[in-house]
């Protein structure tokens, strides 16, 4: 009997496995989500709780940090390593990155070498070993979309603790914050946030590792995982339902939302935008303007700075496909997020006060 007892409970288990019914049990889970109720904070009534932190992080009397938001293979590392070259700035690269920079045993040595002009990624690390306490691996890919109202508070420790011990104004270059640029606003809201973005057709082909295995015409069954697309979707699907890959088999569609999702969310919350043709066509200007924008006050010699990017061919995608197969995969997303978005949009604005 007990062994009928523990077949049944390892079946039990691998049923609530399968991705189908993990999905239904989200999507249950987000029906049954209750919205708390709109009661403001307000400072206690006792002397001896007056000095409890109640409101978002304060950085004092430095300068306001940098944060630079971009999906992956967008041209944020040339931007984080242009900062990098700024005198007066600690360029911290990927803080939440798996290698974890500040750890010298799991760092490794290992230099992308499409990264031109970069050596190292850690060097602002070096003695923050104290990160370690407050490093979750947790968010390279799992709750990926965080609101206002999102708990994390080792994640508002480790932040700070980077702006902390900056030797010069901080800035921090994420690839893993486009979905929670509205909690970083609310506990960093002196930081200023930087929206980097690329054509996303020319982002798709830098985004595959071996392009002739994966071309256009076998990618839908020969696509494999390089930029956590399918683990991002996997954890953003209960947001955004059509990420679920049984909604969305193509990987370009997939890559499409994710890329104009998090698109949207840069422009409704970052405080400036660049393109990354912008920043290779036209370095001097753009980074003129990037400088001016987030009200960098030290004297950066622009021209010297400009003379380091190197700009790509900016239309490689044409040898990958020709326009009417990117057209007809996009125009497809676009029905789709038009319709989710604008229902979303219709759905906030009829509830009633306080609902």
């Amino acid at each position: 009997m007990r062994a009928v007892k523990r077949s049944l409970l390892r079946l039990f288990k691998r049923f609530l496995q399968h991705p189908s019914v993990r999905a239904e049990l989200d999507s249950h889970f987000l029906l049954r989500h209750i919205h708390l109720p709109h009661i403001q904070n307000r400072p206690a009534p006792y002397i001896d709780l007056s000095s409890v932190r109640e409101s978002p992080t304060d950085v004092g009397s430095r300068p306001p940090p940098v944060f630079i938001t971009s999906r992956f293979r967008s041209g944020s590392t040339l931007l984080w390593n242009l900062f990098r070259q700024i005198k007066g700035c600690t360029a911290y690269y990927e803080p939440f990155n798996e290698r974890q920079w500040f750890n010298p045993t799991l760092r490794g040595v290992r230099v992308d070498d499409s990264h031109v002009g970069v050596s190292d990624y850690w060097r602002e690390y070096e003695g923050l070993e104290e990160l370690a306490q407050w490093y979750q691996p947790r968010w390279i890919d799992e709750s990926l979309y965080m609101t206002e109202r999102s708990w994390d508070p080792a994640m508002v420790r480790y932040i700070e603790l980077l702006v902390e011990r900056a030797s010069n104004r901080a800035v921090l270059q994420f690839n893993r914050v486009d979905f929670r640029l509205a909690w970083l606003r609310h506990y960093f809201p002196q930081a200023v946030i930087v929206h980097l973005y690329r054509h996303p057709r020319e982002q798709w082909l830098s985004f595959l590792r071996d392009k002739r295995e994966m071309n256009a015409l076998d990618v839908d069954r020969t696509y494999r995982d390089s930029f956590y697309l399918d683990s991002w979707c996997a954890d953003l699907r209960c947001q955004f339902p059509f990420l679920e890959r049984d909604a969305t088999p193509h990987p370009y569609r997939r890559f499409y939302y994710l890329w104009k999702l998090s698109f949207l969310h840069g422009q409704h919350y970052a405080h400036t935008s660049l393109s990354f043709e912008e920043l290779v066509s036209t370095p001097e200007d753009t980074m003129t303007r990037l400088l001016h924008d987030v009200d960098w006050t030290t004297a950066v010699d622009v021209p010297a700075l400009s003379a380091l990017v190197e700009a790509p061919r900016l239309d490689r995608w044409r040898d990958y496909a020709d326009a009417g197969w990117f057209a007809a995969h996009e125009e497809a997303c676009e029905a789709v997020l038009a319709y989710h978005l604008d229902s979303a949009s219709a759905a906030q604005s009829a509830r009633p006060p306080g609902g």
